[in-house]
């Protein structure tokens, strides 16, 4: 059996100050769990999340191994590049996992860098070349992310988890840093 590996992208925070927590949270708790199972887990540190610009993060994104043996983890604005990125790249994967996924669905309302980054057209054909997706929500998820979990729920298909009281799945949301649920879904 060829051994799985799990790559972790994480969300876009609205100013500098926020990225350690947005990097942090539970991917940290993730990365360790899954390594101790034998899982490569990699969690690369996107550059300038705050401000995001799609090519930065592939580039970023592209000095790690992508197969069909790969899982592949959003959360939140890290849903949106990799949904872009399996669309653009037609590549094959194992898995997506989509955290809380975000889409500016009204892009005038958004800055100039999150409506660069958002606007994109979904690759409706990206479950077929995915063996398996999975989508996280909670019950307690700002109105706009409901919305682009619809969105892409609606364009791509896969599995929806609700979760009580997870808000957004960043720590002062979840109140930890362990989040059981996505762990049992990598592994199974």
């Amino acid at each position: 059996m060829l051994q799985k590996n799990c790559i972790i992208i994480h969300g876009c925070p609205s100013k500098p100050e926020s990225a350690a927590e947005f990097c942090g949270h539970w991917i940290q708790w993730m990365k360790k769990e899954l390594i101790s199972r034998g899982i490569k887990t990699e969690t690369p540190l996107m550059p300038e999340p705050w401000k995001p610009v799609y090519e930065n993060f592939k580039r970023e994104f592209e000095k790690h191994k992508v197969d069909e043996n790969t899982i592949l983890v959003g959360h939140s604005c890290g849903c949106a590049f990799l949904v872009r990125y399996l669309g653009e790249t037609k590549r094959r994967i194992a898995r997506l996992i989509l955290v809380a996924p975000w889409k500016v669905l009204d892009t005038k309302e958004a800055d100039t860098f999150r409506r660069t980054f958002y606007t994109f057209k979904i690759d409706e054909t990206i479950n077929k070349r995915i063996t398996q997706i999975v989508m996280f929500t909670s019950n307690d998820e700002h109105p706009f992310g409901k919305e682009s979990l619809k969105h892409y729920h609606n364009s791509i298909g896969g599995e929806i988890i609700v979760l009580k009281d997870h808000g957004h799945y960043t720590f002062s949301d979840m109140k930890t840093d362990e989040f059981p649920e996505l762990l049992s879904k990598i592994v199974e």
